[in-house]
């Protein structure tokens, strides 16, 4: 079992881990700015498939935190990654926002409404009832039916709003096709993460705050993981699952002193 002392590259969490409705939490920038200075190895994953990684490190400058857009992994970047794998150059119909399209107009799709490969489901703040219709009808005629992420719901002001896996449930009722996830809780997500920056499972740490996304994942991906009590988690919530994170901190705060040390004790 990896000890935090010999992590060499980090993923964390953004939401609940580095920030809470916009507002920075106490630590978050000490650590990232400790990992840019030491040149350590970290990207900041999200499963919010609504904007693109320029866009995200815009959000998190305003709000006082210093992420470049290539240390930003979210669930649009994985998925354009993962259907480049299975298809180069492919086509796909997608329902989502700017952070899905441009990620797979990056990774060389072709966006189209005739016969694609893949229907691709995002987060979106705008559904239209007649762009499902057209997603079940592609599905009925063969396009493999892929989600950004599972998240039922996602936060706003106002309360929680149906977020990509309460669509996903629609069009599954129906097709009768379930998709297949990109998104945390696959270690798919985790998988071109560590690809992205070259890093190794076994000398990976993953900082988050959901017992059922980002802990589950990140054990299942063979990660050292850390649960931090700043976002949904609290001792009730770990209780309820069968499985345990390596370490529970109360915030990002806990983990600045040793990986100081760690980066200390590496590059002495």
């Amino acid at each position: 079992m990896a000890h935090r002392d010999d992590i060499e590259c980090w993923l964390t969490d953004m939401d609940g881990v580095l920030v809470h409705e916009n507002v920075p939490i106490p630590g978050a920038s000490e650590m990232l700015a400790g990992w840019e200075s030491n040149g350590i190895p970290y990207l900041v994953l999200t499963n919010n498939s609504i904007f693109t990684a320029r866009d995200l490190s815009a959000r998190l400058r305003a709000s006082g935190l210093n992420v470049p857009e290539d240390r930003i992994w979210t669930s649009a970047l994985a998925t354009a990654s993962f259907l480049k794998q299975q298809l180069p150059g492919g086509s796909a119909f997608v329902i989502g926002e700017a952070g899905i399209l441009t990620a797979l107009h990056d990774a060389g799709y072709i966006m189209t409404e005739t016969d694609p490969d893949f229907v691709v489901v995002g987060e979106t703040r705008t559904y239209s009832f007649e762009a499902i219709t057209k997603a079940i009808r592609l599905i009925n005629k063969g396009a493999r039916f892929i989600i950004t992420n599972p998240d039922a719901t996602g936060p706003s002001a106002e309360g929680a709003l149906p977020a990509t896996g309460a669509v996903a449930a629609l069009i599954t009722k129906a097709t009768g096709m379930e998709p297949y996830v990109v998104g945390k809780p696959n270690p798919m997500m985790f998988r071109s993460a560590l690809n992205k920056i070259g890093a190794h499972s076994k000398k990976t740490g993953m900082i988050g705050d959901r017992m059922d996304t980002d802990i589950v994942a990140g054990i299942e991906a063979g990660l050292h993981t850390v649960l931090v009590l700043t976002g949904i988690s609290d001792q009730a919530e770990i209780e309820k699952y069968p499985f345990r994170p390596d370490e529970i901190v109360d915030s990002v705060a806990d983990l600045l002193p040793t990986i100081t040390e760690a980066i200390t004790t590496i590059k002495g």
